[in-house]
């Protein structure tokens, strides 16, 4: 599809920026660079991840317990439906969701402030050494996070680490000099690495005009010397030296003219565009080589969890424990115990169980587990006492459970009081939409408050209300006969396929009216819910059958109603098409379809960036009214027979009605479409997405929150590092698109760092920018590896605009162990002549190694990572046989003598070659290859050579 006016002229603007690019960021860069064929730190990352993956359940047997064969390039929706077989309907979205972290990450090295303009970051400007202790310092802290629990953190520096490291392959010479393997040693703090150029050495000549074949020195690539090429005017290039290149890198028009990178296969942003592929490919291995690495030192489960494979949903309770609460408290167990019940052993059974607790002063404290049986403990221990007055801190429990849950998670909280602490209404509804979180409120009315009702507001609890309704969950008021039922709609939401069909909200009115959802092929497992008092309402299928739910039993569907919900559950098999609710209530209600299917959509908006870098730049909190902006889709599950089309997105207000149709342009194969929106609607909207199913029916799919685009903008500037002991700072601006006028600045965290906590009344002039910071200060004793989540929210005092930011802060090792562990050869035993495959198993050879460790950390452990021999340990008190094979557990190695620890080796002569993997205790890793060498014929008969080759990939491993 031919972009619009409006992307031809972000591309001409792209190209008259000034600055320089590692391989573009994402594939919209693709559109605006017009450079269609190039490979993108995006795609090289999500293949690897994805191909990773493949490769971890290949190993395993599925939920079925037979073996899975999973082979060729498989999708997403392919690999997990093969996974856990076709009559299972298992979603993807949250495996995206991580996914999309990494890839952020990646992509914001390029868009922020603080790291797109310094050339460690980016391999460039020579300074090879600092990008791979960069390198080194992003690989300690994923251990150090993974450790912790902190995967969001893990995930952040893992794309950090990708888009340096396969920087490298663009904008060195490494290509050049005609190396076609990786390089193994960026990740290790040994001098292994080819020499890089000094600042005096001349490594480049001019080039003439576009074409800059063999701009680089023969002397520099014939003596294999790494140079990388200059970028921009910081630091300034030397005379001679290679530029970066490209129509947006100023320095290309210095002495040496031209440049090297490798980013695209266009020659206006690449020099040495005719080497893009090479260069991808080989950023395309070591980016699979780092993720292999990592799988062997965290284990396949805990590399799984880091992509949210696996168990996918949260069950997450918020509840009152004021005297009032004990039907409600009975009710959340009831349907706890019939969730773990009915999804144990199921890809629905929870990931985990949280439950926060709260009452009036008190909250908390934050309980999660993996473990439902513990998670039934904690709501046993849960005693209804004290209480009988308004309000309570409910808010403060929500945002410690926002904090503590994972993203798309959903929250259910069972309260008969309004809360007492609405200062942090902004903070809360900032995570709602920062991690896609739905919160449901279930609420009853307390007898005992009743007697009050005279001094109680009647719309207390419309900032419940209004919460929900942000987030796209419900708020239903009930009563304590009917809880128990009620809270059915939990166990309707618990799947992690659910999908929406339809979610609106109608006003009381005297006439029915008429709604449309459609069933495709992929959906099944519907159910409606009404929250309110309906008076009628009438089903029609595609078919033309129709059924009033209040004429007793159909064909159709079944209705439950209870004190604030009408529960309509669909008969299968379902009829795909359009089916209609003819609705007539006599107050507000609010009507939610969902079903289960694999396909659903992620989204995110992004506005062009008038930096350094073409693609556009992600939109963090509110989008900004006025200013066109760009919505970014992800469809996810989809399979290569799926045959499924997406058309348009159409963003709805809160009654379903359409305000904007965006058309999508589809820009990559794995279902990521791209449409512009030259202006956001004024009032508050969801998204709609449509297309069509392999059948030619109607596919739609609906995200639920509200989305208010805003006058006020708040950007944080830089994310420090928190060390511990030590003061940071986080600065930020807040920008007004409105009037003059006063804002509260409010900024909390769930860890108590942020030193200044009332909240500030700031003035920002007409189209004015206010610089701010704030200070946190990191105790000594904070974990390495753990996180802080700051929120940050802006709110004028007019009650109008309001915009957040939540940031995400991690505790560095300020001296980490970089050093990795050695292994030497000793003595060599036996020979493998050349033999047929029937005879090499009658003989044997051996290679006898010392491991230790020069850092201050200690060795760890030891696994045979390839190879079909046999591993002794000899320890202090004797030889114990070791792993027999590769695949095992590592096993634990102890140097009391601090001298080191001898180990051997043995194999048949059928497999000539092996490979170890050695860690010291802070994790990093050696990788120590054995290999054999055939006798060869008329030769030395009585002995063998045995070389040990250190493949030092010093990696930072648990």
């Amino acid at each position: 599809m031919v972009p619009s006016l409006l992307l031809w002229c972000l591309c001409l603007g792209f190209l008259l920026v000034p600055g320089a690019w590692a391989f573009f960021p994402n594939f919209v860069s693709r559109v605006l660079g017009l450079t269609w064929n190039s490979y993108t730190h995006q795609y090289i990352t999500e293949r690897a991840l994805l191909l990773v993956t493949q490769e971890i359940l290949a190993t395993r047997p599925g939920p079925t317990g037979d073996d899975i064969h999973l082979h060729g390039e498989l999708t997403a929706g392919d690999l997990f439906r093969r996974f856990y077989g076709y009559e299972e309907t298992v979603s993807c979205r949250q495996f995206w969701q991580a996914v999309g972290e990494v890839v952020q990450a990646s992509a914001n090295v390029d868009f922020d402030m603080s790291t797109k303009h310094k050339p460690q970051y980016h391999f460039d400007s020579e300074r090879v050494q600092q990008a791979m202790e960069l390198l080194q310092r992003h690989w300690k802290h994923i251990q150090d996070a993974m450790r912790a629990g902190d995967h969001q953190g893990a995930r952040k520096s893992l794309g950090q680490l990708l888009h340096s490291l396969q920087d490298f392959y663009s904008h060195s010479n490494w290509v050049e000099m005609g190396y076609r393997t990786i390089n193994p040693h960026l990740l290790s703090s040994q001098e292994y690495a080819p020499p890089v150029a000094p600042e005096s050495m001349q490594t480049c000549r001019d080039c003439k005009g576009l074409l800059c074949r063999n701009n680089i020195l023969e002397s520099i690539n014939h003596n294999r010397i790494l140079t990388t090429g200059y970028d921009g005017t910081d630091p300034k290039k030397p005379s001679g030296k290679c530029s970066h290149g490209g129509v947006l890198d100023p320095s290309r028009s210095l002495s040496a003219t031209g440049g090297i990178n490798k980013d695209t296969t266009s020659i206006i942003f690449s020099p040495h565009y005719y080497l893009h592929e090479e260069a991808a490919h080989l950023a395309t291995n070591a980016t699979v080589a780092v993720l292999q690495d990592l799988r062997d030192t965290v284990g396949d489960s805990n590399f799984l969890k880091l992509l949210n494979v696996g168990r996918y949903s949260a069950l997450v309770f918020v509840i009152d424990t004021t005297g009032s609460m004990f039907d409600e408290i009975s009710a959340a167990r009831q349907r706890a115990q019939s969730i773990i019940k009915e999804r144990q052993g199921t890809v629905d059974e929870p990931a985990t169980y949280m439950l926060v607790p709260f009452h009036d002063p008190g909250v908390g404290p934050v309980q999660e587990t993996e473990d439902p049986d513990e998670f039934m403990h904690f709501l046993g221990d849960l005693m209804a006492l004290g209480g009988g007055d308004e309000p309570e801190m409910c808010l403060s429990a929500i945002h410690l459970a926002l904090l503590h849950s994972p993203p798309l998670s959903e929250i259910y909280v069972f309260t008969d009081a309004s809360p007492k602490d609405r200062h942090l209404q902004s903070t809360v509804e900032g995570l709602i939409l920062e991690k896609h979180i739905k919160v449901t409120f279930l609420l009853t009315e307390d007898p005992s408050r009743r007697m009050k009702r005279e001094v109680l507001s009647p719309d207390r609890f419309l900032i419940y209300t209004n919460l929900s309704a942000l987030s796209g969950g419900l708020a239903v008021f009930t009563n304590d006969r009917d809880i128990q039922s009620v809270s059915a709609l939990v166990q309707d939401n618990m799947p992690s396929s659910k999908v929406t069909l339809l979610h609106i909200q109608k006003e009381a009115s005297s006439s029915s009216s008429t709604h449309s959802f459609y069933i495709d092929s992929t959906v099944n497992n519907t159910t409606i819910h009404v929250v309110g008092t309906l008076r009628d309402f009438i089903l029609h299928n595609p078919s033309g059958q129709n059924q009033s739910l209040f004429q007793g039993k159909g064909d159709l569907a079944t209705m439950q109603s209870y004190e604030g919900l009408s529960r309509i559950i669909l008969f299968p098999p379902l009829s795909p098409g359009e089916w209609q609710i003819e609705v007539l209530n006599q107050e507000r209600i609010m009507v939610n379809v969902i079903g289960q299917s694999s396909v659903d959509f992620l989204y995110h908006f992004a506005v062009a960036v008038n930096g350094t870098h073409p693609g556009l730049s992600r939109v963090e909190g509110s989008p900004v009214a006025g200013v066109p902006t760009f919505l970014l889709l992800t469809v996810t599950g989809l399979s290569g027979s799926d045959g499924a089309t997406f058309s348009h997105v159409t963003l709805q207000g809160a009654k379903g009605e359409s305000l904007l149709r965006v058309v999508l342009n589809s820009s990559s194969s794995l279902g990521e479409f791209l449409g512009e929106i030259p202006t956001l609607p004024t009032v508050p909207f969801s998204v709609r997405l449509t297309g069509q199913d392999r059948l030619g029916g109607v596919l739609e799919r609906v995200s639920t929150e509200m989305i208010q685009a805003v006058h006020v903008q708040l950007q944080v500037l830089s994310s420090p590092q928190l060390w511990p002991g030590k003061t940071s700072k986080l600065w930020f601006d807040i920008c007004n698109w409105g009037p003059a006028r006063a804002f509260l600045l409010t900024t909390t965290d769930d860890r108590g760092f942020v030193k200044q906590r009332d909240p500030q009344q700031l003035s920002v002039g007409q189209n004015g920018t206010l610089r701010g910071s704030v200070e946190l200060e990191t105790p000594h004793g904070a974990e390495v590896g753990s996180a802080a989540t700051m929120s940050l929210s802006v709110r004028s005092l007019d009650h109008g605009d309001a915009n957040f930011a939540v940031v995400h802060l991690s505790v560095i090792d300020p001296d980490p162990d970089l050093q990795p562990p050695s292994c030497s050869p000793a003595q060599v035993q036996g020979s493998c002549p050349s033999l047929s495959a029937e005879g090499c198993g009658n003989i044997t050879w051996s290679a006898s190694l010392r491991l230790s460790d020069h850092g201050r950390s200690g060795l760890a452990s030891v696994q045979i990572s390839r190879g079909r021999g046999w591993l002794r340990i000899q320890g202090d008190f004797g030889i114990r046989e070791g792993q027999h094979r590769q695949g095992g557990d590592p096993l634990n190695l102890t140097d009391s003598s601090g001298t080191g620890v001898a180990v051997s080796y043995s194999s048949n002569c059928c497999s000539t070659e092996a490979e170890l993997l050695l860690w010291d205790a802070a994790g990093n890793l050696q990788h120590c290859s054995i290999v054999a060498h055939q006798q060869r014929e008329q030769a030395f008969t009585n002995t063998a050579s045995v070389v040990l080759l250190l493949s030092c990939l010093g990696l930072l491993l648990l």
